[in-house]
């Protein structure tokens, strides 16, 4: 059963502030940027009521917040930082360094298109430009699930199995500058939940120690690995994500029993006709208009579905599989462009693994929302109106379309 809770209006920013103020990380550094500056400004008031303990640390860029980070999780603490597009781009070096140490920091991220042109508004480009670095990728739809995806952020990358970083993601003014009601945990209840971070023991020369900087049991961390071990190194982030998979749905119900509030499986949410045909895969906000559309078409008896990924490292390759089994067409929508690719990141991802699936449902891909371009009911109905067109002539004119552009 759910504890009570309190209701307050906040934005997403505020929103994961919020959070991570009872996490009770220890450390914090980040550098501003449009959209994510209120995280941090937010934080920095906690901070100076002295409402947290939390060391916060001001930096001249964001691969310098990054930097820090690596050096207090690899301390042994708590830690976190936020960024946004040319922010998240820049700590790109160090963004895999924080992987390969495996250390479990956690990074809010307001997601945001990157230069040329500058644009300070939403798309998916940046966190896409870092989806081979080993860092867990959450998207949270609303401010309400970024509070939650935060808190369960921590216990997800310090669990013994994963020990991994993990972005959680949001769009960029959408969500994090948007003012909804959010039902925040009682400090105790959150406190209980996240526990501490426990640090994994590893055998040096006979002895076990902490995995951590300890000037009285000396290691270190990120040495020279060539051929002989680097290869190895690489092998084990691919095993502890893969655990990752497990961790996000245990604690997605672990949550749910505290909050009343549940994300489909924790990979993947699900929402429309069980029989549906047709359906739409999406990340982030845009799954919040196109259920709008799917309650529509329900009105007037139109059996269709939409499949929200919430996670989308580790991709949920056989939790897809199922849900997709009994479509006949799947439009796949990707806010971020794949140049010179065959579509975007998310389409390719889906269309690779339903190929060696005997029956399958033929997909086509939209790449939409560009730099903050609205996504309206209007153009969420014109891509069913496409699947129907597909569905009654058995012809695919494209497999890539850009939906919305001039």
């Amino acid at each position: 059963m759910s504890v009570k809770q309190k209701i307050i209006g906040i934005n997403g920013d505020e929103a994961a502030a919020y959070a991570l103020k009872q996490c009770k990380v220890d450390l914090l550094s980040a550098y501003p940027i449009t959209p994510q500056t209120i995280i941090v400004e937010k934080f920095s008031e906690y901070v100076a009521n002295g409402e947290v303990e939390t060391e916060f640390v001001t930096v001249e860029s964001e691969h310098s917040a990054m930097s820090v980070c690596i050096g207090g999780a690899a301390a042994g603490g708590r830690v976190c930082t936020a960024t946004a597009s040319a922010g998240l781009a820049l700590m790109h070096e160090m963004v895999f360094v924080a992987a390969s140490h495996r250390l479990p920091i956690v990074m809010t991220v307001a997601n945001r298109a990157l230069s040329g042109p500058i644009n300070i508004h939403p798309d998916h480009s940046d966190s896409m430009a870092e989806r081979d670095s080993s860092w867990i990728q959450l998207y949270a739809e609303n401010p309400q699930e970024v509070y939650d995806t935060v808190i369960q952020a921590f216990k997800i990358a310090e669990d013994p199995t994963v020990q991994l970083p993990c972005m959680v993601m949001f769009d960029g003014f959408i969500v994090s500058h948007t003012l909804q009601n959010v039902s925040v945990l009682p400090d105790n209840i959150v406190d209980k939940f996240v526990g501490r971070r426990r640090i994994p023991k590893i055998n040096v020369m006979g002895r076990e120690i902490e995995y951590k900087l300890d000037v009285k049991n000396p290691l270190t961390m990120g040495p020279l690995a060539l051929f002989d071990y680097y290869f190895e190194h690489k092998r084990q982030q691919e095993e502890a994500i893969r655990n990752a998979k497990q961790v996000i749905c245990e604690i997605n119900d672990e949550f749910a029993k505290i909050s009343g509030r549940k994300y489909g499986d924790g990979l993947l949410q699900p929402y429309g006709h069980e029989d549906a045909e047709l359906a739409i895969i999406c990340l982030g906000s845009t799954a919040g208009t196109a259920r709008t559309v799917v309650d529509e078409y329900r009105t007037k008896g139109i059996k269709v579905k939409v499949i929200r990924l919430k996670a989308f490292r580790p991709f949920p390759a056989s939790e897809l599989k199922n849900a997709l089994k009994n479509l006949k067409l799947v439009a796949v929508l990707d806010r971020s462009g794949g140049y010179g690719a065959i579509g975007g990141p998310v389409f390719n991802e889906i269309r690779s693994i339903l190929y060696d699936c005997k029956e399958r449902p033929r997909i086509v891909n939209y790449i939409y929302g560009l730099g903050g371009r609205d996504v309206t009911p209007k153009l969420i109905k014109k891509v069913y109106e496409d699947l129907e067109d597909i569905l009654k002539t058995g012809k695919v004119e494209e497999n890539v379309k850009f939906l919305g552009v001039r």
